[in-house]
């Protein structure tokens, strides 16, 4: 039986300057700042204990276009790793790290083929094993449009077929629509696997053929919520067997939690004791967006929570810790139950408020100064459909229980 073995991650994003979060505490914001060279670290790890054939990177290796002499001796570094045990790394450029940026060139190892601005076919054959032809391309500038889905093509001479492509599943999120593919244009490639890149949300659009987003490997804010990591991928000529590693060393999640129990200002810094206690996790770090829910002690007590002063003794006490779970933000939600139809049908007002949550598309001449500005495209990736209509939803939530 012909069988292959590999690793698929993709948006290793190196080097990710973690905007925003400076003032978190010295210890916190380092080992967020070394988390994406972490995740690397982990994923050759795994490379090396799986003892893999080859490894797969499709794109954004790097988080900017001039991609930092840090980055590229740490990359470097983790590759030589790899090249001590002959195992090969197949890697493609994406937008973030695209070939016309200015950076200053250090030579990667033997063992590392970086695909060049157009498709094209390499071929990988063990030792007297299995051959696989790789196709994929890494992009020439940073906004490419075309389908280059189209250029793909299928070269006989090998006993397995695997695609690399950094773009964007047509139907998706509006997460930057480069270039743009249909599941069908790739499953009438014939190939025997797609590994996809771009998408930072891990997902399988399809098992027959695998087409594989694998996310990115290490959240780096809070909309980056959950385990990240990437996959080792066993592929036969029968069947494949995926297993997902997890490689994020930093972890971001919300939590909302029913305070109802709680009659004292005391038990609800107990009961985020020991929510924070079960979110620890050894060799971790946890960034924890908190909400209560039902929150009803006396008044008193309850602008403790208001103007900060629990969130601020619940930080304090994780600022030394190692594996900490830092709350990052702490709010209190009120739940006031409303009828649409009824608020529509009573007042004018409600009924216009309702209709323009629903125009949510309008969000983008609302944030357009900012996703305009050149300065901040390089860092902002755009706002999804699904994000807009969040949005929207939490806007037309917050009015309506003001004026509730």
């Amino acid at each position: 039986m012909k069988k292959v073995t590999f690793i698929h991650a993709a948006d290793l994003h190196l080097d990710s300057p973690m905007i925003g979060l400076k003032h978190l505490p010295q210890n916190i914001f380092r080992k967020l700042q070394e988390s994406t060279f972490d995740a690397l670290t982990n994923i050759v790890n795994a490379a090396l204990v799986h003892n893999v054939d080859f490894v797969i990177l499709a794109g954004d290796l790097f988080d900017g276009e001039d991609r930092s002499i840090r980055a590229q001796t740490r990359f470097r570094k983790e590759m030589e790793r790899l090249a001590e045990k002959n195992i090969s790394v197949f890697a493609v450029h994406g937008n973030h790290d695209h070939m016309e940026g200015n950076w200053a060139h250090l030579p990667m190892p033997e063992n590392v083929h970086i695909f060049s601005h157009e498709v094209e076919t390499v071929k990988y054959s063990q030792n007297g094993g299995s051959s696989v032809h790789l196709y994929g391309f890494s992009y020439p500038k940073r906004h490419v449009y075309d389908r280059m889905i189209n250029n793909y093509s299928k070269k006989e001479g090998a006993d397995f077929h695997i695609g690399i492509l950094h773009g964007h599943f047509d139907g998706s999120s509006d997460h930057g629509k480069y270039a743009p593919f249909t599941l069908k244009d790739l499953v009438d490639k014939g190939f025997d696997y797609w590994a996809l890149g771009h998408i930072h949300k891990r997902e399988t659009l399809c098992e027959h053929p695998p087409v594989i987003y694998p996310g990115n490997i290490q959240g780096r804010h809070r909309k980056e919520t959950g385990m990240k990591g990437c996959y080792c991928v066993h592929l036969t000529d029968t069947d494949a067997n995926l297993g997902f590693i997890e490689t994020s060393t930093v972890i971001w999640k919300e939590l909302t939690v029913d305070a109802s129990e709680c009659s004292t200002f005391h038990d609800i810094y107990l009961m985020c004791r020991e929510i924070i206690d079960k979110a620890r996790k050894e060799k971790h770090g946890i960034l924890l967006s908190l909400s209560l829910e039902n929150v009803n002690i006396p008044t008193q007590e309850l602008k403790a929570l208001e103007n900060g002063e629990l969130l601020e003794i619940l930080q304090e006490e994780e600022k030394e810790e190692e594996a900490f779970v830092w709350i990052s933000n702490l709010s209190i939600t009120e739940k006031i139950e409303w009828n649409r139809e009824q608020l529509a049908n009573e007042s004018d007002f409600y009924n216009e408020l309702f209709k323009t949550a629903k125009e949510y598309e309008q969000l983008d001449r609302s944030i357009s100064t900012l996703y305009d500005s050149p300065a901040a495209r390089k860092f902002l990736e755009g706002v999804s459909v699904d994000e807009k209509r969040k949005l929207a939803e939490e806007a037309e939530n917050l009015l309506v229980n003001l004026l509730s």
